[in-house]
């Protein structure tokens, strides 16, 4: 069977003086599979646009805010993710530069600018803690992940940084 995953963005907005960053709360709709949980901010890929262009709209739409200067931090495949057990594919982004106020909100949750130091105290799903350290680490290699999931929960992770 051919690997067709879901390819998506997710991108973390560091504050200008770069010790916070901009998470979502999804605590909007109850039938989120995210419910309760904080995320970055990204999305599906459309047709016709580059993953760079994806994570520009998708700051836009659920922020508010432009990108002025993003870097790519890594790949994560997620295999068996989705709701249904679909496969994602995302790419993972620090954007260090904006333009505009950020939401306070959207329709998925409430934005909130959380400490850098407090990120993993935050509730969230049990692999970010495995990924987040190297998003945000001094290493200029983008690292490239494998995070099995199977019924909503973590199996495995590994990944390469070369």
């Amino acid at each position: 069977m051919p690997y067709t995953p879901i390819v998506a963005t997710l991108g973390y907005v560091l504050s200008p003086d770069r010790s916070e960053v901009l998470m979502i709360h999804r605590n909007a709709r109850p039938d989120d599979q995210h419910l309760g949980k904080y995320n970055g901010l990204g999305g599906k890929m459309e047709p016709g646009e580059d993953i760079a262009s994806c994570m520009q709209r998708e700051i836009l739409e659920e922020a508010g805010i432009s990108c002025e200067s993003m870097q790519l931090r890594g790949t994560l495949n997620w295999p068996g993710f989705g709701k249904q057990g679909e496969d994602w594919l995302g790419f993972i982004f620090v954007i260090d530069r904006y333009s505009g106020t950020p939401f306070t909100a959207n329709p998925e949750g409430t934005l909130e600018w959380v400490a850098l130091e407090r990120l993993l105290t935050l509730p969230m799903w049990e692999g970010d803690r495995h990924f987040l350290p190297l998003v945000f680490d001094a290493d200029p290699r983008p690292f490239h992940g494998v995070m099995p999931y199977k019924d909503g929960r973590m199996q495995s992770w590994s990944y390469t940084r070369l």
